[in-house]
């Protein structure tokens, strides 16, 4: 992408209103546009971002064995008393009416939906297990949007939801998650820790809330030291093994951790005084076990083994790619900016041409630029009439994990210099060796 035609709206100064370093780097970086309280627009540097984060996790779901669908985000109020919720939800639900008077809403969620996709369709034990998930836009009319896109109204999600014959497979389907939404995370750069939670409105006896600890977190959180240094499972984990995830997932919960609805002082109290971490926590996902709490008053069933009909057990697993652009921003900035992991930066690598119109440095800020697109690199390629300092700052301001800085003085000798935005080092090599540095992404 050439800088000249892209479409970029820095900010110079801070915006008032953001309270928090992610959100007054998004507004700075032209990430997103706010249009109402607690609703933004994508713009395209941040739309970039979220679509390889959306990315991550749509790969982490698939290798678990979920399959992905789209549901509407406009549902109806039948389907919501069906399961008896639509009385009991509350005020963040937005309730609309259309042109022939039918009660409507916008989904905050889509238990009672996938519900009446399953039993619409699947009649027989032999179909099971079954997980469904999608990533889609929600909404919740929060009292209070903050943070800009940490706590906003209308949100992207994706939501899995899992259907088994029995407790035992559930629990199993549940494991299946709790896996995944460990790699995912590790992934995304992210050290997110599993906690007990609170199954809030979603309902329940089981919950985790993945949490990532920053200052800037919702609330307060409790936990060992150890889960610090827990290694992520493997790309080849078998998902199909019960005992090899559950024995998993057991490692992952046999320390403390709980969230602030969940805290007990006392056990926390037993924890040796250099482990124990209280801090505030940023939640990236959630995952619940609920039985057949939607599936027993949807009519959710399916003949067993044994000829009788009986209600699925279910589960469901939300991880928000939105909040998730701002949580890696938490984790990852400096003075000058946003620090992006590799995977989820905008683009891979920025050409700097500090003076356009030059042929020395057009011609060789092409071959470069060019060079990266052939093998498979986002290059950005800053051929604006920008000063130096002000190309300098752009790149650093929007986290490119890479830039290759090309201008007269150093073509003189047949030099570039490439910084990694990530430490700030910086090295001068020879154009032929900057062009042998970035050997594809199949390298």
């Amino acid at each position: 992408m050439r800088l000249s035609r892209y479409f970029l709206p820095l900010l110079r100064d801070t915006p008032k209103e953001a309270e928090i370093v992610s959100h007054r780097l998004m507004l700075r970086a032209g990430m997103i546009r706010q249009q109402a309280a607690g609703i933004y627009s994508w713009l395209p540097l941040g739309l970039r971002v979220l679509d390889k984060i959306s990315n991550v996790v749509r790969e982490e779901q698939n290798r678990a064995g979920a399959i992905e669908i789209l549901m509407p985000t406009i549902q109806s109020a039948d389907l919501w008393r069906e399961s008896g919720r639509y009385d009991a939800y509350g005020k963040e639900m937005l309730r609309i009416r259309d042109r022939h008077d039918r009660e409507m809403l916008y989904g905050p969620t889509n238990e009672e939906m996938v519900t009446e996709i399953f039993r619409s369709y699947v009649k027989s034990y032999k179909d099971l297990p079954l997980n469904l998930y999608h990533i889609q836009w929600k909404f919740r009319d929060e009292v209070r949007p903050r943070f800009g896109v940490m706590r906003g109204r209308e949100f992207l999600m994706k939501d899995a939801y899992s259907f088994d014959l029995d407790q035992a497979g559930a629990r199993h389907a549940y494991n299946r998650m709790f896996t995944a939404y460990l790699r995912t995370f590790a992934r995304l750069g992210l050290k997110a820790i599993p906690m007990r939670a609170d199954t809030g409105p979603i309902g329940g006896d089981l919950s985790h809330e993945f949490i990532v600890l920053a200052s800037t977190g919702e609330s307060e959180v409790f936990c060992h030291s150890d889960y610090l240094d827990f290694e992520t499972p493997a790309a080849d984990t078998d998902f199909d093994s019960r005992p090899g995830l559950q024995g998993l997932v057991d490692r992952w919960t046999s320390l403390y951790a709980a969230t602030e609805e969940m805290h007990e002082a006392d056990a926390f109290a037993a924890i040796p005084e250099g482990k124990r971490v209280s801090a505030r926590g940023i939640e990236v996902g959630h995952i619940f076990y609920f039985g057949t709490k939607y599936s027993q008053p949807m009519g959710a069933t399916v003949t067993g083994p044994d000829g009788q009909q009986t209600a699925v057990h279910m589960g469901s697993y939300g991880i928000g790619p939105s909040r998730l652009v701002a949580a890696l921003i938490e984790a990852g900035h400096d003075e000058a900016g946003i620090v992006w992991p590799d995977e989820i930066a905008p683009f891979d690598i920025a050409v700097i041409n500090l003076k356009p119109g030059d042929a020395a440095s057009d011609g060789a800020s092409e071959r470069i630029y060019q060079d990266l697109i052939a093998k498979g690199y986002d290059a950005l390629l800053d051929d604006t009439d920008d000063r130096p300092g002000a190309k300098f700052a752009k790149a650093d301001l929007i986290g490119m994990p890479w830039q290759v800085i090309v201008g007269p003085k150093g073509l003189s000798e047949g030099k570039v210099e490439i910084k990694r935005r990530a430490g700030g080092e910086r090295e001068i090599v020879s154009l032929e060796a900057a062009l042998d540095r970035f050997r594809g992404r199949a390298a």
